[in-house]
């Protein structure tokens, strides 16, 4: 009996430790435990090393800095810096504002389409529209993610950067048109993914300040976690010194300095390097390190080779989109996404109004891409996109006008999409972009998609309830035209694009930023999300994706971050437990299994199972303050402690305990 007291004192010490967490008081805008990658150690070890501080890293390193030492690296700066340039009303000078050290880094696929890439702390939620909506169900269903968890790990998200929108006349009156129009039901507001019509929630609150993953670092636990800005990882370094495939054991990261520095993990099996760098930046850097196709990376003379991996940066999609701009004769305000009529033809309906038009800062984003064509012409003879349209547009535009235009703008976006593309690096400097071609609409299915979505806006603008915001004398083919003439692009334009949709779409077509693949679920990583053929290796941001989730992918991309996928992440529950334990209120969990064993027994007869003491105790573990991960393992902890007493046979002991 002494043997057996002696292993219930160990699983006590064990599971006192579970409840463990961060008790620090948030912090708004500045971390003890953030600073510039000049500061960092030459050399330093950590549990896990999360590669990119954005949206899905900052979760995930809030998460895992719980149990566990957690090293962030993260390429740009704090959007603390300049917070009046995430206020709702900067939104496009933000975003534009592609400079050498700006938070925005402006790349054009080779479609001919301009995009951007986040370059700062929070990453896509500081640039973004701010739109917050969950994955759908089947969606949900489709990733093999556990509904309770993914519900739960939204909730932890939202209490930090989703709210409801204001909803003023704008916003209204396009909501009221898509009912019109036929957009059933009105499902109010809602961060769920339904058909029909909806007011989404967003990640501005009321004073119009944005609020973004960064915030999630409120989170964290000051004492285990480091965050370096301006850190630029070069690579991933492996070992495969005594073993059958390759591990990672650390990352070579350079400063604004242009110093180099390492960080290793620490030495134990359970330890990883995580990648959360973007569907651009995670692919390419797995192609840095020496994963991904041979032949490729042979071509870029990059060595060693550590593992051919041929599905390295294919399926990359970005969900097209294409808008009409609409002149209000009334004033209306500014707003960004609130809105959503999501269709049963897969393309999703939403606005905007009262552009804030700069001719400083418009002229500063196409110089931009200018500069940025002339730089990529000097290393590949692969691009040849014309820019007369953007020479065009600004013979037609008054250099003085600077102003909020009485307008607003009314898009489709193609849920999917089916058309797929490639990533592949143009050279080894990881600051450079790598290539990329989307192939928007070469599907004939994704087009019948915004032909569908068009014809609704078209709808739309010319119902009654939208009539306010529309100059009466205005026709949907002037509508088009005046799209049309806009640089939305690099690709050709076609005089009758206006009289032929699908040439509409194909012409004006833009990016919402939802870009995703190149890494994805089942062809690079597992659904554990390990690089396959690696060791010690993961990848946890939307190249994983097999389709955009939702409307908005960046809350699905959050909730991804905070998420316990397996019990090897809970390894660090348990690392301290000797001087660690706080919470001797466990003492509850296993007092309760004894007493569930021994209400269970009928005349000495046991009649118990795993549902039994789930259900007995799981009133009991969510009345305590647990994370996912240690709730998971406190229910395993606590069967497993169940049917070790009933096989010891030590029921007809008396504990002093009524679990009545």
């Amino acid at each position: 009996m002494s043997f057996q007291i002696l292993w219930l004192c160990r699983i006590i010490l064990i599971v006192t430790f579970i409840s463990h967490g961060s008790s620090f008081p948030d912090q708004v805008g500045y971390y003890s435990f953030m600073k510039d990658a000049t500061f960092a150690p030459m050399f330093a070890r950590f549990d896990y090393i999360v590669i990119g501080g954005g949206t899905s890293g900052c979760a995930l390193a809030a998460t895992l800095s719980q149990n566990a030492t957690v090293l962030v690296l993260e390429r740009g700066g704090s959007p603390h810096d300049n917070p009046t340039a995430t206020d709702i009303g900067n939104f496009a000078t933000t975003l534009s504002n592609t400079s050498p050290k700006s938070w925005s880094q402006l790349f054009v696929s080779e479609d001919g389409v301009y995009n951007t890439r986040a370059r700062v702390l929070g990453g896509g939620s500081v640039l973004n529209a701010g739109f917050y909506t969950r994955a759908g169900d089947d969606y949900v269903k489709e990733a093999d993610w556990m509904s309770d968890e993914v519900e739960a790990a939204y909730e932890w998200v939202e209490k930090k950067v989703a709210f409801k929108p204001p909803m003023l006349g704008w916003q209204t009156a396009l909501k009221d048109g898509l009912l019109e129009v036929g957009e059933f039901p009105y499902n109010g507001f809602t961060y769920d993914h339904i058909n029909g019509t909806k007011i989404g929630g967003t990640i501005f609150d009321d004073a119009g300040q944005r609020h973004t993953a960064a915030n999630l670092l409120e989170y964290s636990n000051p004492n285990s976690i480091a965050v370096y800005l301006h850190a630029t990882v070069h690579k991933i370094l492996f070992t495969t010194k005594g073993r059958p495939r390759p591990k990672s054991y650390g990352v070579i990261f350079q400063d604004a300095n242009g110093v180099l520095h390492k960080a290793e993990l620490a030495k134990n099996t359970m330890n990883e390097v995580i990648l959360s760098a973007g569907a651009i930046g995670s692919p390419q850097l797995l192609m840095l390190s020496g994963v991904g196709p041979m032949a490729h990376l042979v071509a870029h003379g990059i060595k060693p080779v550590v593992l051919d991996h041929p599905m390295v940066g294919q399926g990359m999609g970005d969900n097209p989109m294409n808008a009409i701009f609409i002149p209000s004769p009334t004033s209306v305000e500014v707003s960004l996404i609130q809105v959503v009529g999501i269709t049963k033809f897969d393309s999703y309906i939403e606005g905007a109004s009262g552009v804030i038009f700069s001719y400083s800062w418009t002229r500063n984003f196409f110089d931009g891409v200018l500069n940025y064509l002339n730089e990529i012409s000097r290393t590949t003879t692969s691009t040849s996109l014309s820019t007369q349209s953007i020479t065009d547009f600004f013979k037609s535009i008054n250099p003085l006008l600077n102003a909020t235009i009485k307008a607003g703008l009314i898009l489709q976006k193609v849920a999917g999409p089916v058309s797929r593309g490639h990533l592949e690096l143009r050279n080894i400097n990881p600051n450079d972009n790598p290539s990329v071609r989307f192939n928007y609409y070469q599907e004939a299915e994704d087009l019948e998609k915004c032909v569908e979505g068009i014809s609704t806006i078209i709808k739309v603008i010319n119902s009654k309830a939208f009539s306010k915001f529309k100059y009466p004398e205005a026709t949907i083919h002037g509508l088009l035209d005046l799209i049309r003439s806009v640089p939305t692009n690099l690709r050709p334009r076609h005089a009758t694009s206006v009289l032929n949709l699908k040439q509409f779409c194909i012409d004006t077509v833009m990016s919402i930023w939802h870009y995703h693949g190149g890494c994805q679920v089942g062809r690079v990583v597992d659904k554990n999300y390990k690089v396959l053929g690696i060791h010690g290796l993961r990848v946890i941001d939307g190249s994983t994706f097999l389709k955009s989730p939702g409307t908005n992918p960046q809350a699905t991309i959050m909730m991804l971050g905070s998420i316990c996928f397996d019990f090897n992440l809970a390894y660090y529950t348990f690392k301290e437990v000797a001087w660690k334990v706080k919470h001797l209120l466990y003492v509850r969990i296993i007092l309760r299994a004894y007493a569930v064993v021994r209400m269970k027994r009928v005349k000495g007869k046991l009649n118990i199972g795993k549902e039994t003491i789930i259900s007995e105790t799981i009133l009991l573990l969510t009345r305590l303050k647990l994370s996912l991960c240690q709730r998971r393992v406190a229910l395993l902890l606590f069967y497993l402690l169940s049917v070790f007493i009933v096989n010891l046979q030590i029921v007809t002991y008396d504990y002093p305990y009524n679990p009545t």
